[in-house]
């Protein structure tokens, strides 16, 4: 079938110029511990309080849940489109896939802005240099335009840095954990489970669950992937296990060494705050630092995905066809749209909302997977019991997200709908102006695929006529 194994075979790079596996594991690593956790446990401390390392181990287990139906899926669906593509496949091509196929790669230009953001938020501070908004700018759009030049040299130099970057990351976090876990205070970090301790961490649930979404990176770097066939579902487990285990040590250390009001207090810094009992000033410093470094990574990934999505969809008939064109350097346009995109956002909204939106469009898309997944069990594989299970807690959490946001942010509530209801009329009328149909869709993979068979036969006949001449 078109879009399943021959896939594997679409890229035109030799394996060795291929991300392995560890490569891989860094990029969704990257993606997922980035700038959030330096800053979201003074929201977790308010919500769940001493509940918050245990809030992380049960998100871990849901992402879990979602990351099987990706596994299974992305081991026999290689396509850089990732879970677009499994949509696809699941409820074919339509007005509801379409609309999602843009809503997720916007979601990349959104991330992308707001690393941009956060970067230049810690960077500008670090350097003592006045936060000015003409300098704020350039430091947003200068970050993005690096990664940007390194994206140009391919995707094992993408894969390189970004483990680089991840162990640098995470050698600050583990620095962190092993200083500060001998000054844990246990009686801050025993579970409560009183009515509003346990309200509190359901809503933490929520909100903590979107921390491990960058799973998902790894199915849009298959075919960039060496042996996605086996690295796809490794890639994803051990990503959500390494993140896990950095989630919940780092909530014990810091639930552990700062009381719960100092902890909500400090809100955007807590981390830092948290260094302070055993680390004092230096602690600010090593957070700046490893906010830097988890911020770099995350976006260094995100642009990588981003583009991969813009030009598997572009290729593929879901997104304008200008996105799939190389440009300078032999990059397709969708990275230079992509990161111009990022820049744009960075420069002109306040991300705010917009990343609470983003949010919810996460989720409508794990749900699609999920049923996608339920729909191809017998094709492809997966527990019918495993694949319910986590849809029905998917849409669980979904509507708890949703219940936060009417809560306490109406306008990210507003948002969320509008965002929906628009990207259908957007893709309604792109339909309408295309004339795009599934079909087409479905001859440029075979054509795709011949061409790559043609070019393996002249390989051959040219390495036959070697040996002859020989």
């Amino acid at each position: 079938m078109p879009g399943e194994k021959n896939n594997a075979t679409t890229s035109a790079l030799p394996n060795d110029k291929k991300m392995g596996l560890w490569q891989v594991v860094a990029l969704a690593v990257g993606t997922m511990v980035g700038a959030s956790i330096f800053s979201i446990f003074g929201l977790g401390a308010r919500l769940a309080g001493p509940n918050l390392p245990l809030v992380f181990v049960l998100s871990g287990i849901i992402a879990l849940l979602v990351a099987y139906s990706y596994a299974k899926l992305g081991s026999r669906i290689i396509s850089d489109a990732g879970p677009i593509e499994f949509i696809l496949k699941g409820i074919g091509d339509g007005l509801l896939a379409g609309a999602l196929s843009f809503l997720f790669w916007l979601t990349y230009v959104v991330s992308i802005a707001l690393f941009a953001k956060g970067f230049a938020s810690y960077l500008l501070p670090l350097l003592h240099v006045p936060a000015s908004p003409l300098i704020k700018d350039i430091a947003e759009a200068g970050v993005v335009l690096v990664f940007l030049m390194l994206g140009l040299l391919g995707s094992s130099a993408v894969g390189k840095a970004e483990l680089m970057i991840v162990i640098i990351k995470l050698s600050i976090l583990g620095l962190f954990v092993a200083l500060g876990i001998w000054s844990i205070k246990s009686y801050l970090v025993t579970p409560s489970f009183s009515a509003s301790s346990l309200r509190g961490s359901v809503d933490a649930i929520a909100i903590f669950f979107l921390s491990y979404m960058g799973f998902g990176l790894v199915t849009n770097a298959s075919e960039n992937m060496q042996a996605p066939e086996k690295n796809v579902p490794r890639a994803i487990y051990l990503s959500i296990l390494i993140v896990s285990l950095v989630y919940i040590l780092v909530s014990l250390v810091a639930v552990g060494n700062l009381s719960l009001p100092d902890l909500i207090k400090a809100q955007d810094n807590a981390l830092a705050v948290a260094a302070k009992p055993f680390l004092g000033q230096t602690g600010f410093l090593l957070i700046s630092l490893g906010a830097l470094f988890s911020i770099a990574s995350a976006l260094n990934a995100t642009l990588f995905g981003g583009a991969n999505v813009a030009y598997a969809l572009a290729r593929d008939g879901e997104l304008p066809r200008l996105f799939n064109r190389k440009l300078w350097f032999g990059s397709s346009e969708g990275l230079y749209f992509t990161a111009a995109l990022g820049i744009v956002f960075a420069l002109m909204f306040n991300l705010n909302g917009i990343a609470s939106i983003t949010s919810g469009v996460f989720m409508i898309i794990y749900l699609f997977v999920l049923y996608s997944h339920w729909r191809l069990k017998d094709q492809y594989g997966g527990h019918p019991l495993i694949i319910i299970s986590g849809f029905l807690v998917v849409a669980a959490v979904f509507l708890l997200l949703m219940h936060y946001q009417w809560r306490t942010d109406r306008g990210s509530f507003y948002g969320t709908c509008i965002v929906l209801g628009g990207s259908l009329l957007v893709e309604l009328i792109y339909r309408g102006i295309s004339k795009r149909r599934f079909v087409l869709r479905e001859l440029t993979l075979l054509k795709r695929g011949e061409r790559n068979l043609k070019g393996e036969l002249d390989k051959e006949i040219n390495q036959l006529r070697s040996h002859r001449n020989v």
